[in-house]
């Protein structure tokens, strides 16, 4: 029962109402970048395009087919993304990792609001679906900065 009882807890109406509200669910035509992730375990997808200005992101789209952990997760991202450098969106790709996998603090600023999925940190088989929006950017902003080397 006590399994069960914090599953509830972990599914909460602030992650629910989240998942329910993902903004930027329009592809970009013609983006800088476009990477589609998939947790194996589960099956969640995640399609981002990116485009930048000044090695900033000025243009996000999302195609998001995923748990509800995994679409508050886009969803808290999306909102975060425009205006954030690669380095903002290494770093909270890693805050996120860290505050899953070891009890990390929570997520840099911009995105801090990841807190809210820290119940989800006893559940390794949601980490990969949450952590797809995070991986797909930072994979998409490398893309760029290796065409901009070439």
């Amino acid at each position: 029962m006590s399994a069960e009882t914090d599953l509830v807890k972990l599914y909460s109406d602030r992650i629910l109402a989240l998942a329910t509200d993902i903004p930027h669910l329009v592809r970009l035509d013609t983006p800088d970048a476009t990477v589609k992730r998939r947790a194996p375990l589960c099956g969640s997808t995640v399609t981002v395009d990116i485009a930048l200005r000044d090695g900033k992101i000025s243009q996000f789209g999302q195609d998001v087919k995923a748990c509800a952990l995994g679409q508050a997760a886009a969803s808290i991202v999306g909102r975060a993304v425009i205006g954030t450098t690669r380095e903002q969106i290494v770093s909270g790709r890693d805050g996120l990792k860290a505050m899953l996998k070891e009890d990390g603090p929570t997520p840099p600023a911009p995105f801090d609001g990841l807190e809210v999925l820290r119940p989800a940190k006893d559940y390794k088989n949601r980490h990969a679906s949450i952590l797809l929006t995070l991986d797909a950017l930072s994979e998409a902003m490398d893309q760029v900065s290796q065409s901009d080397c070439g």
